[in-house]
């Protein structure tokens, strides 16, 4: 890895940070920039990983520094969102990294376009779903997030807020979430060497100091710069991933 890749990455990553603290989908852009420098499409995903478990982790701890922690509202979907998260993992992981890169560079569209959507709305007057419906829905955003993770912050808040929890507090369930899916996939990526722990540290690196200078941007009101950056660099890097251009 030299020089260029090394600040391609790291800045790669600090731009991601920022996005996933105010808007999501900030993995759109980390996994092609793994791609763009040099790691191949399976272990571009796995390496992805490392730096959502550290920012994670991080961000459950701002939670709960802040009295808000979503780990007890966690618990009652860990079952099928680490069971989802293991079996897709495991069909990731074996994907060829041309076919990954193709399957990822189609879903990156509408992914962008669900992270472009306004905040959801908690509507009281719909009834939660039943618990085995949500059962259901966890396993698959599990399976989801193991599989492909870039999006699954914006499917878990919108999955919480249907399900009947408030936004700050579904936001706080989702960092738990998020990082359970990490901590069950990251084993199956490593075990099937498809992690590239330099490019992974430099990206984990960038990925945390971005999300710490997210949070002042949300304070100053960056969120629509910040949309319109993810807009343009996701249609730039899905066209290169499908060979557009």
């Amino acid at each position: 890895m030299g020089l260029d890749e090394t600040l391609l990455l790291f800045f790669g990553g600090l731009l991601a940070g920022v996005i996933n603290t105010l808007a999501g989908g900030g993995s759109l852009i980390t996994v092609p920039l793994l791609i763009f420098a040099g790691v191949p499409g399976g272990a571009a995903n796995g390496s992805n990983r490392v730096g959502i478990l550290t920012s994670s982790a991080s961000a459950v701890m701002a939670f709960k520094s802040f009295g808000i922690s979503g780990i007890s509202k966690a618990i009652p979907i860990l079952l099928p969102i680490s069971t989802g998260s293991i079996i897709g993992a495991l069909i990731a992981s074996n994907l060829g990294d041309e076919i990954f890169e193709k399957i990822f560079g189609i879903m990156m569209i509408p992914i962008l376009l669900l992270s472009l959507r306004p905040s959801p709305k908690l509507d009281s007057s719909r009834s939660p779903w039943r618990k085995s419906f949500s059962v259901l829905i966890f396993l698959l955003v599990g399976l989801y997030g193991g599989a492909f993770q870039a999006g699954i912050g914006l499917l878990l808040v919108l999955s919480l807020a249907r399900s009947g929890l408030d936004l700050v507090l579904a936001n706080s369930v989702k960092v738990v979430v998020t990082l359970i899916v990490s901590i069950f996939a990251l084993p199956v990526f490593i075990f099937h060497d498809q992690v590239y722990w330099k490019e992974s540290i430099v990206l984990a690196t960038g990925l945390t100091i971005g999300a710490i200078v997210g949070a002042r941007f949300a304070v100053l009101g960056g969120a629509s710069l910040i949309r319109k950056v993810l807009f343009v660099a996701v249609i730039a890097f899905s066209g290169r991933l499908l060979n557009l251009y």
